[in-house]
């Protein structure tokens, strides 16, 4: 990958690999960390990795970075609920975001990365599974039961905010 194709890849993917990260640890510093982190990657690898496969790349270092903080913040003790009082300072209105939000911290892993990737950022079953390294008919059963389990949790009385 040449100089041009890597300054390339930070304008087209960088939102979308923050999106992904954030949606899934909910600390944008972090996040921004990861993201930072996962370029920087990129760049030592940039001549073993084609441009053509830098997206796929990407999200799958962001990834393994993204469980590698995860990891990290359960063994220093920091939950959820620190984080969330930081979130709700910024913002004060609950509405259908945090509705959605709510109902995808209640998926399982595998399940809410197959699901953000393929719905929030359009990824084909193909790159979801070079991403998650699942097979194709894998991530097609993630998704569907994380799409069935959010329908769930939607329309259920009791989840409403």
């Amino acid at each position: 990958m040449t100089r041009e194709e890597y300054n390339r890849c930070v304008r087209q993917y960088a939102d979308n690999v923050y999106r992904f990260v954030l949606k899934n640890i909910r600390h944008e510093a972090d996040a921004e960390d990861i993201v930072q982190n996962s370029f920087e990657i990129l760049w030592k690898k940039h001549e073993e990795v084609n441009f053509e496969k830098a997206k796929s790349y990407l999200f799958m270092v962001a990834r393994n970075n993204m469980i590698d903080q995860i990891r990290k913040r359960k063994r220093a003790g920091i939950t959820d609920d620190e984080s969330k009082a930081d979130r709700m300072v910024k913002n004060e209105y609950t509405g259908a975001g945090e509705a959605l939000d709510y109902a995808l911290k209640q998926l399982p892993e595998k399940q809410r990365e197959a699901i953000l990737l393929r719905d929030y950022e359009g990824y084909s079953y193909q790159e979801i599974g070079e991403i998650t390294g699942l097979s194709e008919s894998q991530v097609k059963v993630y998704i569907f039961r994380a799409r069935r389990a959010l329908q769930k949790i939607l329309v259920n009385p009791e989840n409403v905010l």
